[in-house]
């Protein structure tokens, strides 16, 4: 019988120990943005990364005590100036030109850098810019670019990685070749809300843990559909900066949802009532989570702003997780509907899933 038991569950020990070997990392590798004003005697360059991609190439705790104080971030200005100034190429007219003054360096709330640079130049027939600081980072880090004239007008867009780290853009046909049509991004914040969601374990381990207690289809698209229309409201809350939550506040908090999730699938059963309605109100946080992802990066998309980008980017991740759930819950229900298997399986995953939500809720608030 144990074997058995044992045989049935191996999937669920198997996606367990996969999710337990990665379980530090909650979110994808990276993202950052690049935003390019070309104006008719200079050229300004705002560069936006988290601190923890800056860190290991511009070492700001001085005194190795495991704390960065406001004044070692002060001090660390100039470093992080130079460092993204070098790293950042910017070709005109086929010359290579260099910043006409250091960097300005500021930090935010949400733990990132950003960098401002100027470059006296004027842009005849072509520029090209390449983000060499990329090829330092994960292959999974992506920086998502965007060339404007001087009136705010989008003159190109693309999503940079470490193996396509540049762009080349013909100034005289780039009012005239430049997609205008505010879907030209769609496709790239589609796909990047589709790894978001694959690789963002703790999501899947509150979708998981909701959709443990199961036994047929419409409970399950219940759950689904709330946890969606969540989405959607925070979308829109988050679009329009209606509803700001820092990220300090969300990010323990979708933890909290897991491990709450998780201890009541233990004491209630297979059978808690109003699980929609948690869903929603949970789905509602986690929403803040995939919306600041953009927000946090000041990523935006020609005249729409952050709209198109936070529309495709939700969409590839309820396309991803109904294409996560399609795969896991035929197998929940299946050793649900088997008496030998169902009381084990929904106490043993409840249990892996607490406890991972509670390794997650540490690490964010004391980390």
């Amino acid at each position: 019988m144990i074997f058995r038991t044992f045989k049935d569950g191996r999937w669920l020990m198997a996606a367990l120990l996969m999710i337990q070997s990665v379980w530090v990392y909650a979110h994808p590798p990276g993202l950052s943005s690049l935003d390019v004003t070309i104006k008719p005697a200079q050229i300004d360059a705002k560069v936006t990364f988290a601190l923890q991609d800056i860190e290991a190439f511009a070492p700001m705790d001085s005194d190795l005590d495991a704390e960065v104080t406001d004044a070692e971030r002060e001090a660390a200005k100039p470093a992080i100036a130079k460092l993204l100034a070098a790293q950042l190429r910017v070709s005109v007219d086929s010359r290579d030109v260099q910043p006409s003054e250091p960097g300005q360096v500021s930090f935010d709330d949400q733990n990132n850098a950003r960098v401002e640079l100027h470059y006296a130049a004027h842009v005849q027939t072509a520029l090209l810019l390449q983000s060499k600081f990329l090829a330092l980072l994960p292959d999974g880090h992506q920086q998502y670019l965007t060339v404007r004239d001087a009136d705010g007008k989008a003159l190109a867009e693309k999503m940079l990685g470490k193996h396509d780290d540049q762009i080349s853009l013909p100034i005289a046909n780039a009012a005239a070749e430049s997609p205008q049509a505010p879907f030209a991004a769609f496709g790239d914040f589609f796909k990047l809300g589709i790894e978001h969601i694959v690789t963002g374990y703790d999501h899947l381990l509150f979708l998981f843990a909701l959709l443990a207690v199961t036994h047929s289809f419409w409970p399950a698209l219940k759950i689904i559909t709330f946890f969606t229309i969540a989405h959607s409201i925070t979308l829109a809350c988050a679009g329009l900066n209606l509803i700001e939550l820092p990220s300090s506040f969300v990010e323990p908090f979708i933890a909290a949802t897991i491990i709450y999730v998780g201890v009541e699938n233990i004491i209630r059963g297979d059978h808690p009532k109003g699980r929609h309605w948690l869903t929603f109100g949970f789905g509602l946080i986690h929403g803040f989570g995939f919306a600041g992802v953009l927000q946090e990066m000041d990523i935006s998309s020609g005249d729409t702003g952050i709209l198109l980008p936070l529309l495709s980017f939700n969409l590839g991740i309820e396309t991803g997780q109904i294409a996560v759930a399609a795969i896991v819950l035929p197998m929940i229900w299946w050793l649900n509907n088997k008496v030998e298997t169902a009381e084990k399986f929904l106490k043993a995953g409840s249990i892996a899933v607490s406890l991972m939500g509670a390794f997650w809720l540490v690490e964010r608030i004391m980390l």
